[in-house]
C-alpha cells in the first residue's frame, strides 16, 4: 500500500476537501553503482574545497549566487528560511479552465489525490464529478517541502489527479531556442499531393491509445545483459536504426509508407484482425510491431528477408528455409509469429525463457517460439 507524501485540504469557493497526496508513477530504470575498474570498490563523492582539495564539513557550507566571474553573493541557510513560503496544508483553487487550454509542455509530475477518510469521500467525489461533467480542470497553488507549485486538478475515472505545472518563465520559446524551424515559405510549400499523402498516412496509422501495448525494450535488454554477464554468457548487439528519409525522396517515401500501411491493414483483416479496410483500427501494439518490422527491414533487409519475397531475393537460403518452415510447422500460429518484428520475438522468447535466444536470428526465434519454446542450446 502506498504511503502519502503530503496531507492537506483542497479549497474551492467555501468548500474544503481534506485529501492526501500519493506518487502516481515509478521509475523502472536500472541503477548502477560506480566502481573502480578491476575491483569491486565503490567510488564515492566527497565535498572538497576546489582550491585546497581539503574536505569541507557540511555545517561549513553556505549557498552562493554568482553575480560575476568569481564573485558571489553569499546567502545563509537562516536567511533562506526567513523568506521561505513555510509549510502549507492547502491546495487553493483560483479558477477552472479547459484542459485543452493548457499546452502539454507545461505538464510535469503527476500525483494522485485521495480523500483523507471515508467521511470525506462525498465532497471529494462531488468535485471530481463536477470537473468531469464540465470538462474542466482546477488551477491551484500549494506548498510542499518549502517550495511553491502551480498545479492542475484533473478528473479521472474515479480519482483526482494533481498535475504539477511549470511556471511560465520555465518554458522555453521554441522560436528563440531552436536553431532551425520551418519558414513561412516552407509552410506554404507543404501543400499539394505530398500533404494529402501524409494526411492519408496519418489516418491509416491512427490507433487506439493503450499504454500497455508499449514496452521499454532497452531496459529489458539491459536486464538481459546483466543476467547474462552474471552467468558468464554473451548477448547479441542491437540492430542499427533505419536511416533518415532523404528529402529528395520524400514523396516516394510517403507513397511507399502509405502503401505498406494499407497492405498491413488488409493483411490483418484477412487474418481476422481489425484492419481499417474492414472499418476498424489496428491496436497500438500491432502498429508498434509493424513500425519495428519496417525499421528492421530498412536496416537489415539486404542481409536477411523479413518476408518470403525478400527471403528469395536477398536473404540466405538457410534463413529463407527456416522462415518458411517456421510458418508451415504450426500453421496459423507460426504465420502470425513470422509477421512480428525481431524485437517483439525476442521479448516473447524472454518471457518464455527460451534458451539461446540472445544469439538467435529472426528466423530461429520464430522456429523456437513456434516449437513451444525449445531453443537451440545457445547461450541466452
Amino acid at each position: 500500500m502506498a504511503r502519502p507524501i503530503w496531507s492537506g485540504v483542497i479549497n474551492f469557493g467555501l468548500v474544503t476537501v481534506p485529501v492526501q497526496m500519493y506518487t502516481a508513477t515509478q521509475d523502472h530504470t536500472i541503477h548502477f553503482r560506480q566502481l573502480q575498474r578491476g575491483t569491486s570498490d565503490r567510488v564515492r563523492n566527497k565535498r572538497v574545497n576546489e582550491r585546497t582539495g581539503k574536505p569541507v564539513d557540511y555545517d561549513d557550507i553556505v549557498k552562493g549566487y554568482e553575480v560575476a566571474d568569481g564573485e558571489y553573493v553569499v546567502v545563509e541557510p537562516e536567511e533562506l528560511e526567513e523568506i521561505a513560503p513555510g509549510r502549507s496544508r492547502a491546495i487553493d483553487v483560483s479558477g477552472f479552465v479547459q484542459l485543452s487550454d493548457i499546452d502539454p509542455v507545461y505538464f510535469a509530475r503527476p500525483y494522485y489525490l485521495a480523500p483523507r477518510g471515508e467521511e470525506y469521500t462525498k465532497p471529494y467525489e462531488l468535485l471530481r464529478a463536477a470537473l468531469a461533467e464540465r470538462g474542466k480542470v482546477g488551477v491551484a497553488t500549494f506548498v510542499m517541502r518549502n517550495k511553491e507549485y502551480l498545479v492542475a486538478l484533473r478528473p479521472q475515472d474515479d480519482v483526482l489527479l494533481l498535475q504539477i505545472l511549470h511556471w511560465s518563465d520555465e518554458v522555453r520559446e521554441p522560436q528563440e531556442e531552436l536553431p532551425s524551424l520551418p519558414e513561412q515559405s516552407d509552410t506554404a510549400s507543404a501543400r499539394g499531393q505530398e500533404l494529402r499523402t501524409a494526411e492519408q498516412l496519418v489516418d491509416t496509422m491512427t490507433v487506439d491509445w493503450n499504454p500497455e501495448d508499449y514496452a521499454d525494450v532497452y531496459e529489458d535488454r539491459v536486464r538481459e545483459l546483466v543476467a547474462a554477464k552474471a552467468k558468464g554468457e554473451e548477448v547479441t548487439s542491437a540492430e542499427e536504426p533505419p536511416e533518415a528519409t532523404n528529402v529528395i525522396d520524400l514523396s516516394e517515401a510517403l507513397a511507399r509508407s502509405l502503401e505498406q500501411a494499407r497492405g498491413e491493414g488488409g493483411a490483418e483483416e484477412g487474418r481476422g484482425g481489425t484492419g481499417r479496410a474492414g472499418g476498424g483500427k489496428k491496436s497500438a501494439g500491432q502498429r508498434q510491431r509493424s513500425r519495428q518490422s519496417t525499421g528492421e527491414k530498412r536496416g537489415t533487409g539486404r542481409k536477411q528477408g523479413a518476408s518470403k519475397k525478400q527471403g528469395k531475393q536477398g536473404a540466405s537460403e538457410k534463413q529463407g528455409k527456416q522462415a518458411q518452415q517456421g510458418k508451415r510447422g504450426s500453421g496459423g500460429a507460426r504465420e502470425r509469429l513470422a509477421d512480428l518484428s525481431k524485437d517483439e520475438l525476442y521479448r516473447r522468447a524472454t518471457e518464455r525463457g527460451v534458451p539461446g535466444r540472445s544469439s538467435m536470428n529472426r528466423a530461429e526465434l520464430v522456429e523456437a517460439l513456434g516449437g513451444g519454446g525449445a531453443g537451440s542450446g545457445k547461450a541466452a
